[in-house]
């Protein structure tokens, strides 16, 4: 067994959190902060995307098999492919265009599907009632993600236009107003 890459760290510093949080889901029902996502649509979306992000890589992360209603079972399946992926040298090493430059294919991982994680932990956790808090850590990478989107962040399809917080609101509550989300 090899040593875990900074990469795979990083990614999983990201997953795990996630990943504890879609195991307490209890409605896949639920409606999210995301507008018209429901829990199930939320964590569709996020299996696709980094799906179809290690696709446009040449790699294949496999559709689970199993019943719909087993979601938290679909996604520790999915993530442990993931995970394997942000801890393959050869994949991670790759260099990449992205939006906002140049980057390792394991650096865009982290930073735009890691960022996804972060964010979507939040909605995923609202959307049963429960408060999700960000470390200072996160925030920080979080924050650093939003300053490097620039505009782009706002575009249809990634970010809803971002909030005003309220008066004396703290770090978390800001951060969250300037993804579109109200805490």
């Amino acid at each position: 067994m090899t040593a875990e890459t900074t990469t795979e760290a990083r990614w999983l510093a990201a997953s795990g959190p996630f990943t504890e949080v879609v195991r307490g889901v209890a409605d896949w029902e639920a409606p999210t902060p995301c507008e018209g996502w429901s829990a199930r649509d939320l964590l569709d979306h996020v299996i696709t995307s980094q799906r179809d992000f290690a696709a446009r890589q040449g790699r294949e992360v496999p559709v689970f098999d199993g019943s719909r209603s087993q979601l938290s079972l679909q996604w520790i399946k999915h993530e442990a492919a993931m995970s394997a992926l942000a801890g393959d040298e050869t994949f991670i090493d790759e260099t990449m265009d992205t939006a906002t430059g140049p980057m390792s294919v394991g650096e865009a991982l982290v930073h735009y599907y890691g960022f996804d994680l972060l964010v979507h932990r939040w909605d995923l956790a609202r959307s049963q009632g429960r408060q999700e808090s960000f470390t200072e850590e996160e925030m920080d990478r979080v924050e650093a993600v939003l300053d490097s989107f620039g505009d782009q962040a706002y575009q249809p399809g990634i970010l809803a236009g971002p909030l005003q917080a309220p008066a004396g609101a703290g770090r978390q509550e800001r951060l969250l107003a300037r993804l579109g989300r109200r805490a």
